[in-house]
């Protein structure tokens, strides 16, 4: 049944202060939550955060941002495979990839890719995965 408390509409009986065990749980999880306070990312020399200046390398980037769709068993690849003979669903194994053709296709997409953003992926590290999956091809 509905009731209408002081700050609006509530279950009654669910109110979250009445529920066994919440003083309990929210305790738990402040502690877990002050026990690992999130700190700034420290500048680098250049003043940028080490969060998003591409520190990775090329295959540890791509493996972080790119390998849940672009290797073995991700959506990516599978629909790669319906559009590309045998062996080029998979980028890493590519050798026909130019750095600009993957530039243009993270940040504008293509079919069902979406368009990533410099927030998602940034211009240094797309820089370092575009490097890693071009081989040297422009």
């Amino acid at each position: 049944m509905l009731e209408l408390s002081r700050h609006g509409f509530m279950h009654s009986g669910l109110a979250a202060a009445h529920r066994p065990g919440f003083a309990v749980l929210s305790a738990l999880l402040l502690g877990a939550v002050l026990a690992h306070p999130v700190t700034a990312a420290e500048p680098t020399a250049t003043g940028a955060s080490a969060q998003g200046a591409g520190t990775g390398t090329g295959e540890s980037l791509f493996v972080e941002k790119c390998a849940m769709c672009h290797r073995a068993g991700g959506m990516g690849a599978g629909l790669l495979s319906r559009r590309y003979p045998k062996g080029q669903e998979i980028l890493e194994s590519r050798t026909n990839l130019s750095a600009a053709f993957v530039r243009t296709v993270v940040r504008g997409g293509l079919n069902n890719m979406p368009p990533l953003s410099r927030a998602e992926v940034s211009n240094a590290q797309l820089a370092s995965i575009t490097a890693y999956l071009a081989k040297g091809n422009p």
